[in-house]
């Protein structure tokens, strides 16, 4: 996990993703670089199989202060996670449905496809949902993930 100060980008680099939750973070690729890098193959929409390369959703989300495990329980179990993009297209995930201890969901903030950093229509990040049959969640252009509670 990510543990140096993400609070505000540096004058060269402009932040690339905003974290709303207990803890905002503001993030570059720079501090997107310094988390745990995974990597997964998948088949896009367009059926083109590609390594895509980038950070797990629930290590920026630990990293923002979401309890995950025993903690998610109770009230918490209606928080949910919307994911937003530049062009204002919006998805949502339950708090649980992203805890590895509820499930099996490996989702990827990808900022990398065939070792290639995302560009054009991609955006700078976009998540890889490789488990999902539809691909209506696979965000591209991703520029921010709020915790929100269902009481808001």
């Amino acid at each position: 996990m990510y543990e140096a100060d993400m609070s505000s980008a540096t004058a060269t680099e402009s932040v690339v993703l905003t974290v709303t939750g207990p803890i905002a973070l503001n993030l570059t690729l720079s501090d997107l670089s310094r988390f745990l890098r995974q990597s997964v193959r998948a088949k896009d929409e367009l059926g083109k199989e590609s390594v895509f390369k980038g950070v797990r959703l629930t290590e920026i989300l630990l990293a923002a202060g979401v309890k995950f495990g025993k903690e998610l329980r109770g009230k918490w179990l209606a928080d949910y996670l919307l994911v937003e993009t530049e062009d204002g297209y919006r998805v949502v995930f339950a708090l649980p449905e992203l805890d590895p201890t509820f499930g099996e969901v490996d989702i990827l903030l990808a900022d990398r496809r065939d070792s290639e950093p995302l560009e054009g229509r991609e955006g700078t990040l976009r998540l890889i949902i490789p488990g999902e049959k539809r691909y209506a969640r696979w965000a591209r252009r991703v520029v921010s993930l709020q915790i929100r509670s269902v009481k808001e």
